[in-house]
């Protein structure tokens, strides 16, 4: 039986943004014209954790990453490779060489500021090289801009700390979002009559602008329209741990135990400490009748 053939775009693809997506649209382009199957061969550690010693945010988990992989870039086929300092000081040539013999890559794409390797020797350039020298297809694809601004992942990362989740959306080509199991919190909005599910920021994921969002929540049921607050709880001495707080509108039921992922749309005001618990409910009360107005006017349409 013939082995499977595939084009294999290569990337970190932290975010999966309009940058990420123009990559797998070309790998899933070649993939059609050569009837071979459209791939992606990504990491598990940013690079740069190795190569410059430097923590990186990432904008989702691994597993978040490979979701949005699916989703949004429309490929299934996924090869999420071990990066560490061994991995690191691999010469490019047998990097490439792995990927071709054993993934069967008839093609490759990458952006044209892609590297792997030793020093980061193998660049787009030389990869190209080599794979016409060994009969396999390359495209270098170009950066994406918007507004004359480059689409990258660090850009992204800037908007979000910024609490710009508009701007982050459009960049990205989809919502900014959140996800985790939901874990049992202190109760206390339930005590103040507006129930929350809560979970913490997943290790190594991006921290947003601490503050309420007009937001969407992802249950097994479809998506649902509500409040989340990003941060410590500042009204309730004693509270330091990060979390995320999420009240779902015109829901009524449990969640513990599942995972839920929350898009964070519209920033609407920093986290603030209140005198009093009321103070606190009657703010959330506002809070929600101005995300009722923001999808009332048809900004949380579901994507």
């Amino acid at each position: 039986m013939e082995s499977l053939r595939r084009v294999v775009a290569l990337g970190f693809f932290d975010g999966v943004h309009l940058g990420h997506q123009a990559l797998m649209r070309k790998a899933r382009e070649q993939a059609e014209r050569l009837g071979a199957v459209p791939a992606v061969v990504t990491f598990d550690a940013h690079p740069d954790i190795f190569v410059f010693g430097t923590d990186v945010p990432l904008l989702s988990t691994n597993a978040g990453r490979k979701g949005l992989i699916s989703s949004v870039g429309g490929i299934d086929d996924i090869v999420m490779l071990h990066f560490d300092h061994q991995f690191m000081q691999t010469p490019w040539t047998d990097f490439i060489r792995t990927v071709v013999d054993s993934l069967g890559a008839v093609h490759l794409v990458m952006g044209k500021d892609f590297s792997c390797g030793w020093r980061g020797e193998g660049k787009a350039e030389r990869i190209a090289a080599w794979c016409e020298e060994n009969g396999v297809g390359c495209d270098i694809v170009d950066q994406v801009k918007l507004d004359g601004t480059v689409v990258s992942s660090t850009h992204i990362r800037s908007l979000i700390t910024a609490g710009d989740m508009e701007e982050a959306a459009r960049f990205l080509g989809h919502p900014f979002s959140l996800s985790d199991l939901v874990v049992h919190g202190y109760q206390r909005g339930r005590r103040m009559g507006i129930p929350t599910i809560n979970f913490p920021i997943p290790e190594g994921v991006i921290v947003p602008r601490h503050g309420v969002y007009a937001s969407r929540a992802w249950l097994r049921s479809g998506p649902l329209p509500a409040i989340t607050n990003v941060g410590v709880r500042p009204t309730f001495d004693g509270d330091s741990a990060l979390t995320v707080e999420t009240n779902l509108l015109d829901f009524d039921g449990q969640l513990y135990g599942t995972t839920v992922r929350v898009d964070l749309l519209h920033f609407l005001r920093d986290e603030a400490r209140f005198p009093s618990p009321e103070a606190l409910a009657a703010q959330i009360q506002r809070d929600i009748d101005e995300t009722r107005r923001y999808f009332d006017g048809g900004k949380g349409t579901a994507k």
